[in-house]
């Protein structure tokens, strides 16, 4: 096997938010790299590991990981729709290999990915079914949420199915780091917002136009350094990259996941999926940093991230 790996947050603001021309031009050139990056190294296919926001999964049934062997993309926020090009054979390996291992996760022929899956691929490649991709959700927005120590032994897993494969896998993550969406909460919601939190597929135009100005009001906010969004943490989004660029992923466990919302945001247990990615990267021996990238941009609610690798050479 050879593996790589990308790693980069999502937001639906990024490119409709408030942010400088220069920013965005950044943002920019910082994805179009990751996308040669992805291209010169020609993965056979891609395992990705992303959350969900109450768009694909919900509270009538939430589970913690589920593998998609079907996909298709919501087109939530301008993006594009219709199904990704899962290779389902290798999915329903995998899902052996993890049942194997004590792994009980969800399985899904059809599973419904929003901008926290494709986002990514767009701004890299242009699209997201240039290169097959097998997906795997983490629960990162519903508490309650795996802790960190699970996610990053099923990201081991995963790893361990790829090194047998003989195939070039890129690992890849979507999510955070520090970031505090206007994601409401369960336990003291109204009536009408938590059946839409239990049940709330297929929403009218009207509805998620108004979800989507919501936010954007809020990263407006943001911006201006108000709102209801915690300020960005970029102290903490440099801890959490020095801990994923020292290859010690075991350090993840450390992490707690509602001090990780208290700290840096409703959305930040998205990095789950960097840690599973991480880990199933771990699996195929040292790494090296190829590309990094990091911006905090209060009006697009993200401590923007991108970090990429590839398998270390072995040594002559």
């Amino acid at each position: 096997m050879s593996a790589a790996i990308v790693c980069a947050s999502h937001t639906p603001l990024m490119y409709k938010g408030p942010a400088s021309n220069e920013t965005e031009q950044r943002v920019r050139t910082a994805f179009e790299r990751l996308g040669s990056f992805v291209k010169e190294f020609a993965p056979d296919y891609i395992v990705q590991f992303a959350p969900d926001h109450f768009n694909g999964f919900f509270y009538d049934l939430m589970p913690s990981f589920c593998v998609g062997a079907g996909a298709v993309s919501l087109g939530d926020w301008g993006g594009g729709t219709g199904p990704l090009d899962v290779p389902e054979e290798t999915a329903l390996a995998l899902i052996d290999h993890l049942r194997g291992e004590d792994f009980d996760v969800a399985v899904s022929y059809r599973m419904p990915v929003d901008h926290g899956f494709v986002q990514i691929w767009e701004a890299m490649l242009g699209d997201f079914r240039s290169i097959p991709m097998l997906p795997i959700f983490i629960n990162g927005a519903a508490p309650p949420v795996p802790t960190y120590r699970r996610a990053r032994q099923l990201g081991e897993s995963v790893g361990r199915f790829a090194a047998r494969s003989g195939k070039r896998v890129l690992f890849a993550a979507s999510g955070g780091l520090s970031h505090d969406p206007p994601l409401p909460s369960i336990r003291d919601a109204a009536p009408e917002l938590r059946e839409r939190l239990i049940s709330g597929r297929n929403p009218s135009p009207e509805a998620r136009k108004a979800r989507e100005e919501r936010v954007y009001e809020a990263g407006v906010l943001a911006e201006a350094g108000k709102g209801p969004c915690k300020p960005l943490n970029p102290e903490w989004d440099a801890e959490f990259m020095d801990l994923l660029r020292s290859g010690q992923i075991w350090r993840a466990d450390g992490l707690n996941t509602e001090t990780v919302r208290d700290v840096a945001g409703r959305g930040a247990n998205e990095v789950l999926s960097w840690v599973a990615a991480f880990a199933a990267l771990s699996m195929a021996g040292q790494f090296t940093m190829e590309q990094e990238f990091y911006e905090a941009i209060p009006g697009w609610i993200a401590g923007l991230a991108m970090m990429a690798a590839k398998q270390a050479e072995p040594a002559h």
